[in-house]
């Protein structure tokens, strides 16, 4: 049998080493994020660089001001269209890993609540008579602060749905506003 010295040691040495490797799975998660990121942003970039160059030249090639307007306003809508698809794929790889760590923190938060019982149910095993009642809050007070951190999670999930389906909703409408304003502009 293990003294109570030796439990709680080794329950502090298994949660010092949980803490590395949920840091160290933060920063693998956030790092595939920020490639994600720069391979976007990569893409987007010679995207922009070939598309401008395009156009330039389709605009040197202009023969009045009338055909240099019209080509001007033609390249509007692709360039809007272009941007807000930037957006939303930024949006995505955000959203995903953040729901990545979210996931990951979840995980680990309930294998340290599942080890602090444990090492709680070990120590009230060997706990002097009459200790019943601190045992039992102690289990009461991780029991709320685990329903906390639960419904701390669904609104804040909750909440991230909202503004994500707000955004989106807000993407819609200026692209649309902007198909509209583009096809007016290109009527005159």
């Amino acid at each position: 049998m293990t003294t109570l010295t030796e439990q709680f040691s080794a329950a502090t040495k298994a949660n010092f080493e949980a803490q590395i490797a949920l840091f160290s799975q933060f920063a693998n998660k956030t790092f595939e994020g920020v490639e994600k990121l720069v391979d976007l942003n990569l893409k987007a970039t010679k995207s922009s660089l070939e598309e401008t160059r395009e156009a330039t030249q389709k605009l040197l090639t202009a023969k009045d001001v009338q055909e240099f307007f019209s080509l001007s306003s033609a390249q509007a809508q692709p360039t809007v269209e272009k941007s807000l698809a930037y957006g939303r794929h930024l949006a995505g790889i955000v959203s995903t890993t953040q729901a990545e760590l979210t996931k990951t923190a979840e995980a680990q938060l309930a294998e340290v609540n599942r080890k602090v019982i444990s090492l709680i149910d070990e120590a009230s095993k060997n706990a002097p008579a009459g200790s019943e009642n601190a045992i039992s809050f102690v289990k009461t007070t991780i029991g709320n602060f685990n329903a906390g951190y639960e419904q701390f999670t669904k609104s804040a999930k909750q909440a991230t749905d909202a503004l994500e389906a707000n955004v989106s909703s807000a993407v819609d409408q200026l692209s649309q506003a902007t198909v509209k304003a583009t096809t007016r502009g290109s009527k005159k």
